[in-house]
């Protein structure tokens, strides 16, 4: 049962308590005569999740649109026909929707970061959604505050620093700032006032921020909240009318179907991403997504496919100009086509090459987290070819990378080197997963 975000964030607005509704729920039942006996824990299983039965939902809508002076409707308050979803294309009732999330996000409300990801129609419709018309003709909106670019500025300044501050601190840690930000500084801009130009800026910024959040989830283990994330983002850039835009927010659904072993997704995503972006994918973003795709060929044992999906890989990184790309393109640094090219050559058992291709990313510069990762990559190629002493130097170097991060993504990688490393019994490599061990013993 996943949390109504949607009803606690109006009942919040109207400024009522849990017993507050459930007293007026009551009240309006006997004056349409029949008997109602709520209280408040009966509103926090429906903030829960529950839907009342009866024609208890129709009150509830009712009451919030008394109170809060504007049409209410079911789709509104979370407790829509079963099995339907609100017309993503209407913006309005988006924005309502994707604010309500970052707030129950901010207040960790129970359940919300154990959802599961969605997975047939319900994860793909968002991403043909995107790629399909309608497109948004108008995003201009009335209201409060009057939203201009600098309000723009301070959004892309925002995301600037949350990812940073991911890649040096870890998702875990970066999390509660960003979806704190985007409840206090992205919400009040998303439902002010702007022009269709302002506004079309605006959701590709505040559909960047809501990305990076995504990010924090997925680095935190938390899959459904980090889908949720990654749809919003992909609604955002839709109605930005930014194709290269949307395409990066696929790129990162596409590392997550991969993640969650969903290879045929994670191939069917970045095809999507490619053919929908066309002429307007920056380099860098197609070399991506094409050794995504590698990898995910890799893992389904297509040789054929990782291998020519590999080729195309390099070839778009060739085309890169680092001062042409868009900022979330920051990512692709060098060294990180080699780094996903290793890791598909590792599922083919592919050592001679996955080696050249792990060593070159290592000696690439990145950002600490990108080098933890290359480092955790060459260590499982060392073992591969069998040079235990080397993984341990090389996994060694990896923690110490990784001093003073808190991701659970990167607590995975070296679970997963320990438990390859513990297998041999020489002096480094017990001692590097002793080391191991003493790291993961430490809770975030």
């Amino acid at each position: 049962m996943e949390p109504n975000t949607l009803l606690d964030a109006l009942i919040d607005e109207a400024g009522m308590s849990h017993a507050g509704l459930a007293a007026r729920v009551n009240k309006l039942a006997a004056q349409r005569g029949f008997k109602a006996s709520y209280d408040h824990t009966a509103v926090g299983r429906w903030v829960k999740g529950q839907r009342p039965r009866g024609n208890v939902p129709d009150l509830i809508c009712d009451i919030l649109a008394s109170r809060l002076e504007r049409p209410i409707s079911l789709d509104d308050i979370g407790m829509g026909k079963p099995g339907t979803a609100p017309a993503p294309t209407e913006l309005s009732g988006f924005v309502q929707r994707a604010t309500a999330l970052w707030r129950s996000d901010e207040q960790r409300r129970p359940g919300l970061e154990s959802t599961a990801a969605t997975t047939g129609t319900a994860a793909i419709l968002p991403v043909w959604e995107w790629e399909n018309p309608p497109d948004d003709v108008d995003v201009s909106r009335p209201g409060t505050p009057r939203v201009g670019t600098s309000d723009v500025e301070m959004l892309k300044a925002a995301r600037q620093r949350y990812e940073s501050m991911y890649r040096s601190a870890g998702g875990v840690a970066t999390r509660n700032r960003i979806v704190g930000f985007l409840t206090g500084h992205t919400a009040p801009l998303l439902r002010g006032s702007y022009t269709d130009a302002v506004g079309r800026s605006l959701y590709r910024t505040s559909g960047g921020l809501a990305a990076i959040a995504g990010i924090c989830a997925y680095d935190s283990d938390s899959q459904g909240l980090a889908q949720r994330y990654f749809h919003q983002a992909l609604r955002l850039a839709k109605a930005s009318g930014d194709r290269a835009f949307g395409a990066y927010v696929i790129a990162l659904l596409v590392n997550q179907a991969v993640f969650l072993k969903d290879y045929r997704q994670a191939v069917a995503f970045a095809e999507a991403a490619l053919r929908a972006a066309g002429d307007e994918i920056s380099p860098a973003l197609a070399t991506d997504l094409n050794a995504m795709q590698a990898k995910a060929f890799a893992r389904m044992g297509d040789i054929q496919a990782a291998h020519r999906a590999m080729d195309r890989a390099e070839k778009a990184a060739a085309r890169i100009r680092r001062e042409e790309e868009p900022p979330e393109t920051g990512y692709v640094q060098p060294g990180l086509v080699e780094a996903q090219l290793a890791e598909a050559l590792i599922s083919l058992e592919d050592w001679s090459p996955a080696g050249s291709y792990a060593q070159e990313a290592v000696q690439a510069q990145t950002h600490a987290r990108g080098r933890v990762h290359r480092l955790a990559t060459l260590t499982t190629v060392d073992l591969g070819r069998g040079d235990v002493d080397q993984a341990a130097a090389h996994a060694r170097a990896a923690l110490d990378a990784a001093a003073g991060m808190e991701s659970q993504r990167l607590r995975d990688r070296f679970v997963v080197l320990r438990g390859k490393l513990s297998r041999y019994r020489t002096g480094p490599a017990r001692g590097v997963v002793e080391q191991i061990d003493a790291t993961l013993s430490v809770p975030f």
